[in-house]
């Protein structure tokens, strides 16, 4: 007992002088690392990180009334809209750095060493992310505004951000997709920078009735509606296949919706106008047919003959 005190005493020494020493050693690092920092400059980008965030703001704010009052041009504003957001948050990050950072030769070495070894690890997604929203904006998958079928997700792209693309879906859900996915999964654009979009109807008639009134019924329905767009032809395609079991004609109509946000509203007129018209010619869905051929007719006979004989 009495020799462990004297032995945790000096224990208790060397780490407190190799502690000491460590510190002694890892102070400069600390010292230089905060030589490089631009304090006066720091109070200046907090300053424009906020003018940013309001820039950033009012770029969406005007977007969306300029959007409103030429909705024949909404496409194109939301575009610019996009570009105009990713030069404010590039402009900021570097603005922040120049402001912020002594650049000199042995500044850039630590910010490299330092930007290498977080693209490497933590921040290889984001940078990844952010790689991929450059790319969207100019190859063009889709933009801003286009109504997109991506992952089991239908809607309207709203914002094409840095890291993320956000889609408005018809129920209203706001959905955030990665942007590295968007480039390798398969997207499906239905008007792809045009306010215009091609909407198929699908209808189901019996083999029995009158199918080209039924054609002619569906064609009037989709010109006559007015969300219809003039502009582009509606053609109107026949195909005779097995529906649950029952032998129909598969009429399938392919008009313009003259905007897409008004996709589901053109589809209830039209398929109410449809409903409508074939009631009042009578043309009925698929149905069992039950017919009787001469063959047949025939072979009934001849078994009631030979009935009678016996």
């Amino acid at each position: 007992m009495k020799l462990r005190t004297p032995i945790a005493v000096v224990a208790g020494l060397v780490s407190f002088v190799a502690a000491r020493s460590a510190l002694a050693q890892d102070a400069p690092d600390v010292t230089k690392l905060a030589g490089f920092i631009r304090w006066g400059g720091v109070f200046f980008s907090v300053l424009l990180v906020g003018g940013a965030m309001v820039a950033l703001s009012l770029i969406t704010n005007v977007a969306e009334r300029l959007g409103r009052r030429f909705a024949n041009r909404r496409p194109t504003i939301q575009k610019y809209e996009s570009v105009a957001r990713f030069v404010v948050y590039i402009a900021t990050l570097i603005l922040t750095l120049t402001l912020s950072v002594r650049l000199d030769s042995t500044t850039l070495t630590v910010i490299g060493g330092t930007l290498a070894f977080a693209v490497g690890f933590a921040m290889r997604d984001l940078v990844a992310a952010f790689i991929a929203g450059i790319t969207i904006i100019f190859d063009k998958p889709f933009q801003v505004g286009d109504r997109v079928e991506f992952a089991g997700q239908y809607g309207d792209i709203i914002k094409i951000g840095l890291r993320s693309v956000r889609m408005n879906t018809l129920d209203h859900n706001i959905i955030t997709i990665p942007n590295n996915k968007v480039l390798t999964d398969v997207t499906s654009s239905g008007n792809w920078g045009a306010l215009e979009m091609q909407t198929p109807f699908d209808f189901y008639v019996g083999v029995d009735q009158d199918v080209e009134l039924a054609v002619e019924l569906i064609r009037e329905a989709c010109l006559t509606s007015p969300y219809v767009f003039l502009e582009r032809p509606v053609p109107v395609l026949v195909k005779q296949v097995i529906l649950h079991d029952y032998v129909a004609m598969h009429i399938k109509a392919r008009p313009y919706v003259f905007d897409c946000k008004y996709e589901k509203p053109f589809e209830t007129d039209v398929h109410l106008r449809v409903a409508k018209a074939f009631r009042a010619h009578r043309i009925g869905p698929p149905a069992m047919l039950l017919r009787k051929t001469e063959t047949q007719s025939q072979a009934y006979g001849f078994a009631g003959e030979v009935g009678q004989e016996d």
